[in-house]
């Protein structure tokens, strides 16, 4: 029998990213074929996200299309896997009668055998597989990486228990839960053997790992450890949750030369009375604590933060009191949501909802001053020397590379374009910043490392 071809597309973050590389490879190790050409698929598997509303109707939008490219094409089984269906179940069931097959974030390491029983059988027993998420990768769990090849996300743990009332993560991922030290070092090892120079420290909330192992080992413990691995260049670490930061995990990535000086601390808004309704630990003067410890500790550390504007209660005061805080913290890089009232969330029942149309102004508001303060923040790095990891040709004529610096996160902050000379992707170089716009710095090679 022909080997089917499965072609894979990946919403959301990168957490659901290193979900879809590991049904990548079981499903290579179950006898199928991977394809990147949707013309070419027999199967085509879409892994969701449905964190926000936004991202639900991305999910909708991708299945209905690709509902009509099975009408009309190749395609014979649409698959449905991820968040969307481990949230809604049998209701999005019925609603997209399309979908051959619809598998919950638990399925991810059984995807094989779903596939295997879907081409067997003209319809499954069960067109959704929705049980409670308890999934753990391991290092067995092989990857099929669809990142650079050298980069690459490392998951340390899934789920969360810290339970802030706007958020469905713990009803869709289960509670935290940690990989061991052990675990997680294979499987780095293993990465960094294959190619990978840079590893990106992931998790629904990095900070909250190893309390649930036996002997609480840390994050900074861990981090360490990934340390020693020898050809490893990078570690850059996402998703802290401010309460838990220590002065051990900002001394870590001071003393640590592998640890980019980049930290990814989501604070979500400055306003106490937001900060309770939200259930979030710590209150402003923590916050403010926490980011002038990591500034005093690491030097020129590079700070990002994700906030929410809109959420219930939040008054022109409020609002005002975090665009202040903003032009206050000065933050490296910074995102933006508007509040998604989500069901089955407490913040729902919350008085004091904003309008869609506030929401987007105020957004509008704090990317404005971001923005500034942005290119401030790049223009004062101007004549400095920095290293970047090259990642191609940028098609821009005076700077003809594009790369990252240790400042720079893939996909959510800028880039660094370069000069240089037959400079190869995956190269590591010192240059001496030479321009900043906004988001981007332009820079001069001076110095060429090995790869």
């Amino acid at each position: 029998m022909k080997r089917p071809a499965i072609h894979i597309i990946s919403l959301g973050c990168p957490k659901n990213l290193v979900d879809s590389e590991v049904m990548a490879a079981a499903l290579l190790e179950s006898g199928c074929a991977l394809t990147s050409r949707e013309e070419e698929a027999d199967i085509i598997l879409l892994n969701t996200c449905s964190f926000i509303l936004p991202a639900k109707e991305e999910s909708i939008e991708e299945i209905l299309r690709l509902a009509q490219w099975k009408a009309a094409g190749k395609c014979t089984r649409l698959v449905v896997t991820g968040c969307l269906p481990q949230r809604y179940g049998e209701e999005i069931a019925r609603e997209l009668p399309e979908v051959d097959l619809f598998l919950g974030t638990d399925e991810i390491g059984r995807i094989g055998d779903h596939i295997r029983r879907l081409i067997e059988t003209a319809a499954p027993a069960e067109r959704s597989v929705t049980p409670e998420p308890v999934f753990l990768m391991t290092a067995e769990n092989r990857r099929r990486i669809s990142t650079p090849f050298y980069s690459a996300y490392l998951k340390i743990a899934d789920g969360c228990s810290n339970h802030c009332t706007y958020c469905v993560i713990p009803a869709i991922r289960g509670k935290a839960r940690s990989r061991t030290q052990e675990d997680i070092m294979m499987e780095a090892s293993d990465l960094v053997r294959c190619g990978v120079r840079e590893l990106i420290v992931t998790a629904q909330d990095t900070t909250a790992y190893g309390r649930d192992l036996p002997g609480k080992p840390t994050l900074p413990d861990l981090l360490r450890k990934l340390c020693t691995i020898a050809d490893l260049r990078w570690i850059r670490l996402l998703y802290t949750y401010p309460a838990e930061l220590t002065d051990d995990l900002f001394r870590s990535i001071a003393e640590e030369e592998k640890i980019c000086p980049y930290i990814d601390i989501p604070i979500q808004h400055i306003d106490d009375g937001i900060l309770r309704m939200m259930n979030r630990r710590g209150n402003s003067d923590l916050i403010r604590d926490v980011l002038r410890q990591a500034r005093d500790i690491i030097p020129g550390v590079a700070l990002r933060t994700s906030l929410i504007v809109g959420f219930p209660g939040e008054t022109p005061a409020r609002f005002k009191r975090l665009l202040d805080f903003v032009a206050e913290a000065r933050f490296d890089h910074l995102g933006v949501f508007t509040y998604s009232p989500e069901e089955d969330t407490k913040a729902l029942a919350l008085p004091g909802h904003v309008s869609g149309k506030t929401k987007e102004k105020r957004k509008s508001r704090i990317m404005e001053a971001q923005a500034l303060i942005s290119e401030e923040i790049n223009r004062s790095l101007v004549s400095s020397i920095e290293e970047v990891l090259v990642e191609g040709e940028s098609g821009v004529p005076e700077y003809p590379y594009i790369g990252r610096s240790r400042r720079q996160a893939p996909d959510i902050d800028g880039v660094t374009y370069l000069r240089g000379k037959d400079l190869r992707t995956g190269d590591f170089v010192n240059c001496r910043i030479t321009a900043a716009e906004e988001y981007d710095l332009f820079g001069v090679v001076i110095a060429q490392k090995e790869t």
